[in-house]
């Protein structure tokens, strides 16, 4: 019990954590299951653990999401905005060929190719804000760019800042925008994962409650300090974090 314990404690933190900061929360859990090959690791486990990360970015920004009357156009922009990788992630999800892409050689490359692109993209003077410059046009263009995230190493977080600051978002405005449409990305993925979980086996235990407190706990502070963190830095830190991971995995992989 104690080491089942230790071990959603420790993969809640990796999706915690990774899930909202553009250093790919699918790359960190792929790898360190790879790594070493956890006994309460199942599709149920991860499905939980995302379902936190939900639950946790709906309970933050629930003011903007419940207040429908002044925030109608921001819900249906984040609808548009969600739809090419919905469509994406399903196709590859029911050919299969999503498990395909969960190799460590292409975490590798992603990780180390996509945050050079972040921190180019990062460079960029930034002027527009949401409340004015959202429109869809410009969320179609970030729907498009967060495709690649459903690639392992990309980072979902990542790709979807990196269009908000090549579209001159500010960092802030960039971080709400990737934030709130991890909302029907999370929510589809579950979906999809939770109605494969059905079809295997289904048990609801300590394990997944445990599951879902600590990612919604991990990923509701992770979410508050990162838009804090924005305000004062840039994003180098997580690009020079990146880079570093993907020189590991490339020893990993060719020692």
């Amino acid at each position: 019990m104690i080491s089942d314990f230790l071990e959603i404690f420790l993969l809640s933190i990796i999706q915690g954590v990774s899930e909202f900061l553009p250093i790919s929360s699918s790359a960190h859990l792929i790898v360190i299951e790879t790594l070493y090959n956890f006994k309460s690791n199942s599709l149920l486990i991860d499905v939980s653990l995302h379902f936190g990360s939900l639950l946790a970015i709906i309970f933050y920004f629930k003011n903007e999401l419940f207040d429908l009357k002044n925030n109608k156009k921001l819900f249906f922009l984040i609808v548009v905005g969600s739809i090419p990788t919905i469509l994406f992630g399903y196709i590859l999800f029911s050919t299969g060929v999503i498990y395909l892409l969960r190799d460590i050689k292409i975490i590798a490359s992603t990780t180390l190719l996509f945050a050079i692109i972040l921190y180019i993209a990062d460079k960029n003077n930034s002027y527009k804000k949401i409340s004015t410059d959202l429109n869809i046009k410009t969320i179609l263009y970030i729907g498009i760019f967060q495709i690649l995230s459903l690639v392992p190493g990309v980072s979902r977080a990542g790709i979807t800042i990196t269009a908000g600051r090549f579209l001159k978002f500010n960092r802030v405005d960039s971080s709400k925008i990737s934030f709130l449409l991890s909302i029907p990305a999370l929510g589809a993925a579950s979906t999809l994962s939770l109605k494969k979980a059905f079809e295997q086996s289904f048990e609801l235990n300590y394990l997944v409650l445990f599951s879902i407190f600590f990612s919604f706990l991990f990923s509701y502070f992770t979410i508050n300090f990162f838009l804090k963190y924005i305000k004062k830095f840039s994003l180098n830190i997580f690009v020079i974090y990146r880079i570093i991971i993907g020189i590991i995995l490339f020893i990993i992989i060719y020692n």
